[in-house]
């Protein structure tokens, strides 16, 4: 779930001449004005950038409203720990296992995957004693299901077996389904806040096969990550801008976490995370560093906005927009905690 890097299909355009917007504070409401229009409008706006594939210019009028009391104060604005190496056992006394946190199994669609394997069997047998097919007959029906299966594996890495299992698991697990919203939640709240606009999200494969054509995705969170493919690109990743991915790799493993003691998805979180180090040159000890901190900065931002993302996990399992998500987060963070 929410792949960080390779799950998302990166299509940029930027304007010449991007929309300037000059912003004048008329009140002391929730709303910032801009030239008469209110924060939600803008936020609306930015929907429409988004939408249209303007990335830049969606960024640009989210930056525009920075750090404005009465605009998008919490966007980039998270209090967070000093960068240090941290040990084993001050993770423990922050309450964090990092077994039960960084080595995530999805036991859940495991065990619809195995119900639906032996299903088929008794499916198969069932077949066989009432139809009573002979031995050719059955043999052509296995070599059928052998190709499909190989074909789903070839041509679509396994993303038809993934889109069954995941529909099956959301239709009959309340469990799952709440789980990978919670996890979608915390990749979003986390970017938001340390200063990456989300670009849109799927809870399902299902929607992600509707809105991107993707197969193999369970669900996913997409950012406007242009700035950090730049710097990637130029062979010079800042410290800042690691910091920011690393903890929103990680966000959605340690939502899991913090709600139910361990976590099941984010396992390809983990993988490009620790693709990423190694491709920096990171040492093993450099790496443990950067996953540490990063773990404990991230559990203690949501910790800190709890409410928040519980609201926010509200509004994406109803498939609000990404401007209305960062609404949400707007009205349910005080100054206090920023």
């Amino acid at each position: 779930m929410g792949t960080l890097l390779v799950y998302h299909h990166h299509h940029y355009c930027s304007h010449s001449n991007p929309k300037q917007f000059q912003f004048k504070i008329l009140s002391s409401s929730s709303d910032v004005v801009v030239n008469n229009v209110s924060r939600k409008q803008v936020l609306k706006q930015v929907d429409n950038e988004l939408q249209s594939g303007n990335e830049r210019a969606a960024l640009s009028l989210v930056k525009d409203l920075q750090a404005n009391p009465n605009g998008l104060r919490c966007f980039g604005a998270a209090r967070q720990v000093p960068q240090r190496l941290y040990t084993l056992d001050e993770l423990k006394l922050n309450g964090i296992e990092t077994q039960s946190l960084l080595s995530p199994t999805d036991t859940t669609l495991g065990s619809i995957e195995r119900n639906l394997q032996l299903a088929a069997g008794l499916g198969g047998f069932a077949a066989w004693k009432g139809f009573d097919l002979d031995a050719q007959k059955l043999l052509y029906i296995s070599l059928g299901v052998l190709f499909l299966w190989t074909l789903d594996v070839v041509s679509f890495n396994g993303g038809a077996s993934t889109l069954v299992l995941d529909t099956i698991g959301h239709t009959f697990s309340q469990k799952y389904h709440n789980r990978v919203i919670q996890h979608e939640a915390g990749h979003f709240l986390i970017a938001y806040l340390l200063g990456i606009l989300p670009r849109g999200y799927t809870l399902t494969s299902l929607d992600a096969l509707k809105t991107q054509g993707s197969l193999n995705v369970q669900a996913g969170t997409a950012f406007v990550d242009f700035e950090f493919l730049e710097e990637a690109n130029s062979g010079k990743v800042t410290a800042t801008m690691l910091n920011r991915f690393s903890c929103i790799a990680l966000a959605g493993v340690i939502t899991e976490y913090l709600l139910y003691g361990y976590a099941e998805g984010g396992l390809n979180d983990i993988n490009q995370l620790d693709i990423l180090l190694k491709s920096l040159g990171f040492t093993q000890k450099k790496a443990d560093s950067q996953v540490r901190w990063s773990v404990l900065n991230t559990a203690l931002i949501l910790r800190r906005h709890e409410v928040a993302r519980v609201k926010l996990a509200d509004a994406m399992s109803q498939g609000m927009s990404v401007g209305s998500c960062i609404e949400v987060i707007e009205n349910n963070i005080d100054d206090k905690d920023l």
